[in-house]
Order: structure tokens, then sequence, then C-alpha cells
């Protein structure tokens, strides 16, 4: 997903093709999104803050010795998370070969990456998130101290993180410099997917996969986090994405065949775009004008979305399982969870280049330039 825990059917299809292990942590997982929201002792009331304890361990000296030192900077690079292999790949674009790997925390699922400083990997299982530079794939730093991490989002000018935690219900920021949480507040059980505005001032925070409230947190002071309010929207929601400029929020469904576009300021519905089977994920490619790229794991599509007139422009069949999808560089690429391929299409034609197997269990992508 560009960033999920498994659903029930999920959980099935995993069993089915993976064996019992990896089903049962999605079954754990799941099981934390569903937990109560009550607060975590020593935490006063929803919107409260506490200060960021975490252990911070840093790898091992001989973690990877052997790589050398980066040079320069070559082409744009897929970041993939290969959660049953423990692994965080590099995978070559356009040629799709995996250049590199690197041994990560159980269960590294969602990953994030700005436009410099550290990759962000999480890893519900284990708890951990772990930074990765992301020019030498060298083990930063592994934070410790989460419940349930599930997704870490990069502000745009790149200086910090947030992550989201559905067992303590929290948000929380990281500083990219100092590699330490620096700050945590309560939004309610559940904390999964959110959304960053373009000026980092506001992050949407999605309760639960098939969620029933949005929390807005002002972010403005990354150490002083604070929620301002919460909506309700009308069907339940799965993931959502700001609108170029920051005016609009595209909220996908865990119900229903449509994104709902709302006013960033009011949270009013604007439009409903029509995709595929839920859960949907969107990402927003610049290139050659600015669109949606919709994708829709169980309906095996993909949709490019003109992002004024919110009309469909492209269409284009995708592997199963392909929930995630990462836009740049003139390209779209997708990764499945459940066939562990990675496909790229032109960013304008939505034309399929290329797809290629990874791993067992393809879930998160970033594209970077290492």
């Amino acid at each position: 997903m560009r960033r999920d825990a498994c659903t029930a059917t999920e959980r099935i299809d995993c069993m089915r093709k993976y064996g019992c292990a990896i089903a049962m942590t999605c079954g754990m997982l799941a099981t934390a999104c569903a937990g109560a929201a009550s607060h975590p002792a020593g935490w006063d009331a929803p919107g409260s803050t506490v200060a960021g304890a975490q252990q911070v361990t840093q790898p091992p000296a001989t973690t990877p010795a052997a790589r050398p030192a980066p040079t320069g900077f070559g082409p744009p690079v897929a970041l993939v998370t290969a959660e049953t292999e423990n692994e965080l790949l590099a995978v070559s674009l356009p040629a799709g070969r995996v250049i590199d790997r690197v041994h990560i925390a159980p269960g590294p699922q969602t990953l994030a990456a700005g436009s410099s400083g550290p990759v962000v990997v999480v890893s519900p299982a284990s708890g951990t998130v772990t930074l990765v530079s992301r020019r030498s794939l060298r083990t930063v730093a592994v934070l410790r101290g989460f419940r349930s991490p599930q997704i870490a989002t990069v502000a745009p000018h790149g200086r910090w993180a947030l992550v989201s935690d559905a067992a303590a219900g929290s948000l929380s920021t990281i500083d990219l410099g100092s590699g330490r949480v620096v700050d945590r507040v309560y939004v309610g059980g559940g904390a999964h997917h959110m959304a960053i505005s373009p000026d980092a001032g506001t992050v949407w925070v999605v309760l639960g996969e098939t969620a029933k409230a949005i929390v807005i947190v002002n972010c403005r002071d990354p150490r002083h986090l604070r929620v301002e309010r919460r909506l309700h929207p009308a069907v339940d929601a799965h993931d959502l994405a700001f609108g170029p400029g920051g005016a609009t929020v595209w909220v996908s469904s865990a119900a229903a065949r449509f994104v709902s576009v709302l006013s960033a300021d009011s949270g009013r519905l604007i439009r409903k775009v029509a995709a595929g089977a839920p859960p949907q994920h969107i990402v927003f490619s610049p290139s050659p004008t600015p669109r949606a790229v919709i994708t829709s794991g169980y309906g095996s599509t993909i949709e490019t979305v003109d992002a004024a007139t919110y009309l469909v422009l492209r269409t284009a069949a995708t592997p199963y399982g392909s929930f995630n999808v990462a836009a740049g560089f003139n390209m779209i690429v997708t990764t499945s969870l459940l066939t562990g391929e990675v496909t790229e299409f032109d960013a304008a034609s939505l034309g399929r280049r290329r797809t290629t197997t990874v791993a067992p269990a393809a879930r998160e992508i970033a594209l970077v330039v290492r």
C-alpha cells in the first residue's frame, strides 16, 4: 500500500501464498489497529503531548562493512520493503534489477523518503523504526519504544518525519538530523495512513484501515504537535494525499469504488472520483501535468486523474495485489504485496514498461536518487 497493514482478505491471501508466518504477523497488526482507544498511562487526554522517550540503537560496526562509499549521484532507484525477507531492496530503474539489499529489523512494511536525508523504514511487528542512509544504504539508527508503528511520512523540507502508531494511538516526530523522537501526541487508537500538507503545517491522520475518523494535527512546530479537529467521512477511509498546492485532500475508501476529494480548509466534499475495488492508494505525479495516480490492489488496476478537472485520463492493468505506488522521474512504479512484482509505467501514457519479480512479497516503495 503507500503504506499499510493487512486487511482480513489480505491475511487469507498471504496465508495461501506464503504460509502461516506472514499471516500471523498480519493478524497481529490488524488486531493492534482495532484496539481500544484508551489513553496510555501518563497521557492526560487526546491532544496532550509527552516527551518522545525511546532507545536509539546504533548498528554494529560490521554492518555492512564491505559496501564502498558512494562517489556521486546516479540514476533513479526504487527502494522496496521485502517484509518476508526482512530486507530493504534497491531496484535499479528502468532496468528493474535488484542492485543492493540491506537487512532491516523484523517485518519491515512501510517506508518514506524525502528529497534528502535518511530513509525511514517502519517495522510494526518488532516495534522499530530504522533510519537508513539513502546513498550508502547503511543503517544509521534503530529507534525503539513504539508499540505498533505503521506509517512514516517525511516533511517536504526533509528535516523531520512523522510516524503513526496504531496500538499507542500516537503520532511521533523524528528529528532526522539527530535520529531521535522529539515529540509525541495522542490522536486515537488505530492511527495509520497520513498525509502532510505541502507547507508542512498540517497532517491528516486516518484512524484505522477502515476508518470512521480523520484527525487533523497542527505540525508547524514539529516539537509541539497539536490536535486541531476531527472529521468523520461519509464512507470509511483508507488512504489519503494532499492535492497539488494543498487546497484539497484526496481520501480513498475502504468500502466504495471511488475517491473523495475534500476541501483542506473545511473538510467538505468537493468531488467523487471513480476508482477500482477498495482499498485504493493515492500519489500525485507532476509529469507531464499534475495528476492523481490511484491504484486498486484487489481490482488489479491503476488510473491517472487530472488534478484540476477530476477526469480519469488513463487506466491500465497491474499485477494482483499492487496496492502501493510511487511517482517521479517521468515514471510511475507499483509494488505487489501478493506477487512480489515491481511494475514500471510511463507517467504520461501509463504504458507498461517492465514488470520484475524482486521478492516473495513487495510492499512499500519510494523513488530516490542515491
